[in-house]
Formats: structure tokens, sequence, C-alpha cells
């Protein structure tokens, strides 16, 4: 493992210790790479909107939270400046979601990632994009 995806391991541990919004929705960090994230959730029964399927909130949570565990993987503080969802397909009860993240392009103090969810099958679910920005500071 590089020094970076070892930092990047640490500010993921660091993060995930403070994150109860991801905590409270089931979520697992799969993978944390410098400008890489993967995390999981399974989608529950109170995760279910009128139609049967899983809110598409949820999904935009757990593509956002993979998202922010990409762009702060270089152990600078950063938020979110702007994010979109397209959504492909619904997500049933039970279904594994698999949303990753990968940076794309980082500069000054701004960066674009690009992210999917997709089910355990691989099938895909969402696209996401999201621009970051860089704050004062470090996660550990």
């Amino acid at each position: 493992m590089s020094e970076e995806d070892a930092l990047a391991a640490r500010v993921a541990e660091a993060m995930f210790e403070r994150d109860r919004a991801s905590k409270l929705m089931g979520m697992e960090i799969v993978e944390v790479r410098r400008g890489f994230a993967r995390l999981a959730l399974v989608v529950r029964e109170e995760m279910l909107n009128g139609h049967d399927v899983c809110h598409g909130g949820y999904i935009f949570t757990l593509a956002d939270s993979a998202f922010a565990y990409a762009c702060n993987s270089g152990n600078h503080s950063t938020v979110a400046l702007q994010c979109s969802i397209s959504f492909s397909t619904s997500a049933r009860l039970g279904d594994r979601l698999i949303a990753t993240s990968q940076e794309r392009v980082l500069g000054g103090r701004t960066g674009t990632y690009d992210g999917e969810v997709r089910r355990e099958d691989g099938s895909t679910v969402a696209l996401f994009r999201g621009t970051s920005y860089r704050l004062k500071g470090h996660i550990v």
C-alpha cells in the first residue's frame, strides 16, 4: 500500500468515527484510496418510499458519502460545492448497493468526482457527479 493510500485509510477511519449519518444508514466503507472511495449499504424496510422502492434520497446520500470519502482522502478538509445524480433504475428491499467515487480533476480549491451506485450484481442504479471545495484544515 502506498503512503498516499495509507493516509487515505487513516482519514477514512477518522471521518467514519464521527460520521453519524452514514452509520445510521448502515453504510460500510469497502475501500478508500487516494482520490477514490467505495461504500455500501443494504436497503432496509424504512428506506422504502410509497412505490415500495428505495427512496432516491437514500441512494443520493450513499453516493454523496462515497464522494465525501474520496474528496477528503488527501487529508484536506473538503466539502461538497455542487452535486447531481441521475437515476437509471430503482433499488428494492434487500438490495446491497455499492457506491464508488473517483477523482477526475483536482485544481486549486476545487475538484470534480464521478460516481456511480450499483447493485451487487453490477447493474447501475444511478450516476453521480460532485464538485468539491477545499477548506482550511486537515482530518488527521
